[in-house]
């Protein structure tokens, strides 16, 4: 692609990009060969509103927290791009490259903290939460609102350095023409309560919308990844949604609030955060639900966040727990007994001996074997800088107790399991899939070759790595093997495919239609598209038009291929989805359940499609008058599926639920259906744990909790984990 840049010196500089280094739905980001520390942006369909918003961004830079140290803390615009066509348009922009640097997840998820960067102590979590505070009090200072606060445009380097990126995204003012060019976009679990359920392409943001989402991740990294929000349900049906809670102010700490939550028993004690931390939590989830101005500044954050850390004491047993000076013993080394000996901040010995990265259940084979350890920063740590990086410290050897303890089969369960939550990932493809000697073989032979192989081979390394859930190599492969054949369709499908299971949506349609201009026949590219647009329905402003856009792509498929079995299984999602909001939802949930019989007279062993006729008909439970009846097909169904599949946790989770709820309604088979939701769900979580299928645990947890008399708490309690869970 040809682009112009205009130098300072009102040069003009011709930019051939030709190395792309991701594709979005929006734009492409390509290498610039003139200069290694920067990218360009480029839009598939610029517009003048983009290019005056860009304008105003150069213009009017926020000031970087630490410039001092040579770090870039704001991924700004730092030049625009034109077209080469002569049109002088504004196609995209420069922005610095960032490098050595994750996703704010990998630190604040344990599991991934463990693997990346396992001398990550607590004091670097403050830090790290201390320089985002300090990055979004620069933007706020300068009039910007973030928007779309989530976890995957903040990125944090080895040293708690932090990075925003997506700054495109960014809600901005124009003052010279008086108009806020909006952010349209948004994630539920950090928006606050006033904007759930709006529409954001119509809503300006404020400072204070911002501070939620903000207050949102902090909390998050320094309570080991537990959202604010979440907990055990103790109501009854299933757990409302975040959005839900979020709206209805359940803090699940609320001090001066009763919810209809407990915290979750394996997250760490609210006691753990410093009193100062703890006062603005209290003020932004509590005070803040009904009066968003008395949400904590950015900057109020920075200073609690650094008493905090002034406040932090060194465990005499192992140094590397640092604590909170308010605590009379180490809530670390009690961490680690309650996970069965599993320590969130393993000592430089036992990581040396990879003992921290221990298979649990199931052997996994690593994508690396390099330990990373902190970096050596580039400055001295001073006390009262608010953005220096930290230096690696020496430590002595930490050696866990072999303290264990007895309990009940319940207590057993969830012990044994308890530690295995906080390792479980945040994507949608969570579980891992068994992994056989000839693919793993033949991925090692894909990194160790640099042969410049032909295309069968790269697309067949491309399905190594894709069945070993290595889709960044998968990705690389596929990509290999279509600069070899470019209108090779499945090439592109199985590299959409391995895009959507990074959650990297926007890319994986990108393949899908490629495929699909290449071949307008590709069946499993309209299929696939379809499952797309209906999982970005969770985060659109207008989930209508994805869900009508699946539900276009599995009626093309149909119309291709009659027999395609997977569109009629995901059209009737899609419709069993949009029934819940429909006007006449009953003819919605008969269409859906016409398409998962005819799924079935096709292929009667398919689990999946038994499993979600079971759901719709336990939908139809709620609102029917004939309630025992539509239970009962719910959980014929569900036994169909089981005697397909028997390690389906989530297919055990959902028919113990529906027994509990049968047996609520009391009769002579009441005792005997709550003695099958028990087992039903001890089945879920004890499969769900082997599988490490985190949504299905959580729910399975929760259920059990409420189900056993709602003594979750008493049971936590009186339960000592054993070490020997490991």
């Amino acid at each position: 692609m040809q682009v112009l840049r205009y130098l300072p010196n009102q040069k003009i500089v011709h930019l051939n990009l030709t190395v792309s280094l991701g594709r979005g739905g929006e734009a492409c980001i390509y290498t610039v060969p003139t200069d290694a520390n920067a990218v360009a942006k480029v839009y598939h369909k610029p517009s003048e509103v983009q290019a005056r918003k860009l304008e105003v961004m150069l213009n009017h830079p926020p000031e970087n927290p630490t410039a001092s140290l040579g770090h870039i803390s704001i991924a700004w615009p730092t030049e625009l791009l034109r077209a080469a066509d002569g049109s002088d348009r504004i196609v995209g922009f420069l922005m610095p490259r960032i490098r050595g640097m994750r996703p704010i997840i990998d630190f604040y998820n344990p599991r991934t903290r463990r693997q990346h960067c396992p001398l990550f102590s607590y004091q670097y979590l403050l830090r790290t939460a201390r320089n985002l505070a300090a990055a979004f009090a620069a933007l706020h200072a300068s009039g910007y609102c973030v928007g779309d606060v989530n976890e995957s445009n903040i990125l944090v380097s080895d040293t708690a350095l932090v990075t925003v990126v997506d700054t495109d995204s960014f809600q901005v003012y124009d003052p010279d023409n008086d108009f806020v060019h909006r952010c349209p976009v948004g994630k539920p679990e950090f928006t606050p309560p006033e904007l759930q359920n709006k529409t954001f392409a119509k809503c300006d943001r404020a400072v204070p919308h911002d501070l939620f989402g903000l207050a949102v991740l902090i909390f998050q990294l320094l309570m080991e990844g537990t959202h604010p929000f979440s907990g055990i349900y103790q109501g009854a049906g299933e757990p409302p949604p975040y959005e839900a809670r979020i709206a209805a102010g359940h803090f699940t700490y609320s001090q001066n609030r009763s919810v209809p939550y407990v915290p979750t028993p394996i997250a760490p004690p609210w006691k753990i955060l410093h009193p100062s931390l703890q006062e603005l939590f209290l003020r932004c989830f509590e005070d803040g639900h009904s009066n968003p101005l008395l949400r904590p500044s950015a900057q109020s954050w920075v200073l609690a966040l650094a008493e905090a850390e002034d406040a932090l004491v060194s465990c005499s047993t192992n140094p590397q727990h640092r604590y909170s000076s308010h605590l009379e013993i180490c809530p670390w080394c009690e961490r680690s007994l309650r996970l069965g000996g599993r320590d969130p901040f393993p000592s430089p010995q036992v990581i040396a001996t990879r003992e921290h990265l221990k298979p649990r259940i199931t052997t996994r084979r690593r994508t690396s074997d390099t330990r990373r350890f902190p970096q050596t920063a580039a400055v001295s740590f001073q006390q009262h800088n608010y953005y220096t990086p930290i230096p690696p410290r020496k430590l002595r050897v930490y050696k866990p107790s072999n303290k264990a303890g007895l309990y009940s089969v319940i207590f057993a369960l969830l012990g044994i399991g308890t530690f295995f939550y906080l390792d479980l990932t945040n994507d949608l493809t969570s579980s891992y899939l068994r992994k056989d000697s000839l693919a793993q073989q033949s991925l090692i032979e894909s990194r160790d070759n640099h042969l410049n192989l032909s295309f069968a081979d790269y697309y067949k390394q491309g399905h190594a790595a894709y069945k070993v859930k290595n889709y960044e190599q998968a990705i690389e492969n596929f990509t290999l093997a279509i600069k070899k054949q470019p209108q090779h369709a499945k090439a592109f499908v199985n590299r959409g495919n391995s895009h959507y299971n990074l959650k990297d949506y926007d890319a994986a349609i990108a393949d899908y239609n490629q495929a699909i201009k290449i071949n307008p026949k590709e069946v499993k590219a309209y299929v696939n598209r379809g499952n797309v647009y209906y999982m970005q329905a969770e985060y659109s402003t207008d989930q209508d038009r994805n869900y009508n856009l699946a539900l276009a792509d599995f009626n093309t498929a149909l119309r291709l291929n009659p027999k395609e079995v997977e569109a009629y299984i995901r059209r009737g999602i899609v419709r069993a989805q949009m029934a819940k909001y429909s006007g006449d939802s009953q003819l919605d949930y008969q269409k859906a359940i016409a398409d998962f019989n005819q799924a079935i007279s096709l292929n009667p062993s398919r689990a999946e499609a038994h499993y979600q006729l079971g759901l719709v008909r336990y939908q139809i439970a709620q609102y029917s008058s004939n309630f025992e009846q539509e239970y009962t097909k719910a959980i014929a169904d569900f036994t169909r599926a089981l005697n397909i599949n028997p390690r389906l946790s989530k297919v055990y989770l959902k028919r113990g639920i529906v027994y509990h709820e049968l047996a609520q309604y009391g009769g002579k088979e009441s005792r005997s259906q709550q003695s099958k939701a028990v087992e039903d769900l001890q089945m879920a979580a004890k499969i769900s744990l082997e599988q490490d299928d985190e949504e299905s645990y959580q729910q399975a947890l929760s259920s059990i909790c409420i189900v056993v008399e709602n003594k979750c708490d008493t049971m936590f309690q009186n339960a000592t984990f054993s070490q020997k869970a490991r």
